[in-house]
C-alpha cells in the first residue's frame, strides 16, 4: 500500500523543514522492491497550489491542499508562525488540520510547525516539542499545550512534534520506522549519511555548543576531551594540549568557558553518556566505563546533578518517547 504523505508549503517557511524530511520519504519510496508500489507518495501542498517562496527565497511547486486526504501531513516551521501572523493561508490551514485529525489522519511539525498545530487546537492536553529557543513562547501562548523544550520529537497518539530543522529527519525517519520498520528507516539514513536514528527522548542540547570557547587552543582542548573520554584527563594533560602551563591553562579555560576544566569534562562525559543510554546502547555499567565515569555510582550523581534523573530514569523516558 502506498501512504500519501502531504507536506504543507506556505510564504516564508523553511526550506529544509520540507526538504529533508520529502527526501527521507521520497528515498523510502525508491527502496520499494520490484514490480511492487512505492511505499510513499510525497507531494508539497499549499493553500491555493501554484509556487509557494520559502525563506530563502527558493519556491516550491504545490498542489492546492483542498480534497486532499493524505495518511500523513508535515507542517514545516517559518517565520510567519513563530511571529504569530494570521495570514489568510495560515487561518484556512486550521480547519483543514482539525479535518484530518478528526478522520485520524497522521498530523505531525517540524520546528515551529507545533504554532500550526496549537493554533488549530490540535495540541490541546497533549505532549509536544519545538525548537529550544521558542518553547517558551509556544508555551505561553497556548498554556493547554505541555511543552517539552529538551526532545528531539515527541508523539502523542496520532501527533508528532519535532525540534528545530535538522529534527524534521530524524522525524521522518522514525515515521518510515513506524510504517516499514527499522531497517529501512535504517537503510534510508545510510543514504542520506546521517545518523540512524536519534533518540526522540534525546536533548536538543550540545555541551560543547554551551562552552563555546573563543579560542582555537580551547576548541583543542573540548575536542581532546570528547576523543579521550576514558583517560583521566588531568588539568596537566589539558594544560599541554593548549601548550600553557597548567595555572595559565586554568584562569583561561574558565575566563572562555566559564567552567573549570573539571566541570566541563564531566558535562561532556555526562553529555556521552546520555546518548548511549537513551538510545540504549549497553547496560549503565558498560556506559559508565565507555564515558570514563568508570562506575555505575559516579555517573548516577553526575546524571542526578546535571538532569535532575538517574541514568536508568532516563532511558525509560526515552524508551516512552522513541
Amino acid at each position: 500500500m502506498t501512504r500519501q504523505v502531504a507536506i504543507v508549503a506556505f510564504d516564508g517557511f523553511e526550506l529544509l523543514d520540507l526538504a529533508g524530511p520529502m527526501t527521507v520519504f521520497q528515498m523510502a519510496a525508491g527502496m520499494a522492491p520490484a514490480r511492487r508500489a512505492p511505499r510513499y507518495a510525497v507531494q508539497a501542498v499549499s493553500w491555493r497550489g501554484g509556487p509557494v517562496a520559502s525563506i530563502t527565497g527558493v519556491a516550491v511547486s504545490t498542489e492546492a491542499w483542498a480534497g486532499v486526504a493524505p495518511h500523513t501531513v508535515m507542517v514545516p516551521g517559518g517565520a510567519p508562525l513563530r511571529q504569530g501572523q494570521a495570514s489568510d493561508e495560515l487561518l484556512a490551514l486550521q480547519p483543514w488540520l482539525q479535518g484530518l485529525a478528526r478522520s485520524r489522519r497522521r498530523v505531525t511539525s517540524v520546528c515551529t510547525g507545533a504554532f500550526a498545530l496549537a493554533a488549530a487546537g490540535l495540541l490541546d492536553g497533549r505532549r509536544a516539542t519545538t525548537h529550544w529557543r521558542h518553547a517558551a513562547t509556544l508555551q505561553q501562548g497556548h498554556p493547554a499545550v505541555r511543552v517539552e523544550a529538551d526532545r528531539i520529537y515527541l508523539r502523542d497518539g496520532p501527533v508528532w512534534t519535532s525540534a528545530g530543522i535538522s529534527a524534521g529527519i530524524d522525524l521522518a525517519l522514525a515515521l518510515v520506522e513506524e510504517d516499514h520498520g527499522a531497517a529501512l528507516a535504517q537503510a534510508v539514513a545510510g543514504e542520506m549519511v546521517v545518523y540512524h536514528r536519534r533518540a526522540g527522548g534525546q536533548s536538543q542540547f550540545s555541551s560543547l555548543l554551551a562552552l563555546a570557547p573563543g579560542s582555537e587552543r580551547m576548541r583543542a582542548v573540548l575536542a581532546h576531551i570528547r576523543d579521550h573520554l576514558t583517560t583521566a584527563l588531568t588539568v596537566d594533560e589539558l594544560a599541554a594540549v593548549a601548550c600553557l602551563s597548567p595555572r595559565q591553562f586554568a584562569r583561561a579555560f574558565r575566563a572562555e568557558t566559564g567552567q573549570t576544566p573539571a566541570k566541563a569534562v564531566e558535562h561532556i562525559r555526562a553529555e556521552a553518556a546520555r546518548l548511549r543510554i537513551e538510545a540504549g546502547d549497553g547496560s549503565v555499567a558498560a556506559v559508565a566505563r565507555a564515558t570514563g565515569f568508570g562506575d555505575e555510582e559516579r555517573m548516577r550523581r553526575a546524571f542526578v546533578r546535571l538532569y535532575g534523573q538517574a541514568p536508568q530514569a532516563l532511558r525509560r523516558a526515552a524508551r516512552s518517547l522513541g
